[in-house]
C-alpha cells in the first residue's frame, strides 16, 4: 500500500489526531498508577495506556462525515461474518488488516505483562473492548460509525497475534538473563 493510500484511510478518521494527543497525555499522567497495578515498568505501563488510547483514538472518534456533514450511524449492525478471521487478511492493508493491526499492539503489551490476578482483569477487559466498541458504534449514531460482527473477529484476531507474539518475546526475554549469568558463573569457575 502506498502512503498516498495510507492517508486516503486515515483521512475518513478525523478524530484520530486527536485522540492520539489526548491518549498521550492520558498516558503520560497514568502510566505511574498503571505500572504500579501491573508490578511492570512505568515505560510498559504507558505503552499499554497509549495503546489502549490508539485503539479508542481509530474507533469510537467521529467520523469525518459526521463531523463535515452531519452523517449518522444506521443504528444496526452487519452481523455477516461471524467466523474467525484468516492470514490471508493481513496480505492487504485494507479495513480487515487495519483492525488487525490495531489490536496487535495492545496484546503484545498484555502479553509481555507478568502474570498476575491485575494481568487477568486487564486481559479480560481487552478481550471484551472490541464488543464494547462495536455497540457503543451501534448506539451512538452521531459518530457516523458502523457497528460489523467482522470487526470484533479481526480485532479479536489481531489480540490474539499480539498476545502471542507478546508471550513468547516475555519467555525468551525471562530466559536470557538466566542464560547470561549462568555463562558467566561457569566462566568463573
Amino acid at each position: 500500500m502506498s502512503p498516498h493510500h495510507l492517508a486516503e484511510i486515515l483521512r475518513d478518521y478525523a478524530g484520530f489526531g486527536p485522540g492520539i494527543a489526548v491518549s498521550l497525555g492520558i498516558s503520560l499522567v497514568t502510566c505511574g498508577y498503571v505500572s504500579r497495578a501491573l508490578g511492570i515498568s512505568r515505560a510498559h505501563g504507558w505503552t499499554l495506556v497509549m495503546s489502549l488510547g490508539v485503539v479508542l483514538s481509530a474507533t469510537i472518534t467521529p467520523s469525518r462525515e459526521a463531523l463535515l456533514f452531519g452523517a449518522q450511524g444506521s443504528g444496526t449492525c452487519d452481523l455477516s461474518k461471524i467466523g474467525p478471521g484468516s492470514w490471508w487478511e493481513l496480505r492487504h492493508l485494507d479495513d480487515a488488516c487495519l483492525n488487525i493491526l490495531l489490536f496487535v499492539p495492545l496484546g503484545i503489551v498484555i502479553g509481555l505483562c507478568p502474570r498476575s490476578r491485575a494481568k487477568l482483569i486487564v486481559l479480560a477487559g481487552a478481550f471484551v473492548l472490541p464488543a464494547a466498541i462495536e455497540l457503543i458504534q451501534l448506539v451512538a449514531v452521531p459518530l457516523g460509525r458502523e457497528c460489523q460482527s467482522a470487526d470484533i473477529v479481526d480485532n479479536v484476531f489481531g489480540l490474539l497475534l499480539g498476545l502471542l507474539a507478546g508471550s513468547v518475546a516475555g519467555r525468551i526475554w525471562s530466559f536470557r538473563p538466566a542464560a547470561s549469568l549462568t555463562n558467566a558463573d561457569e566462566m568463573d569457575g
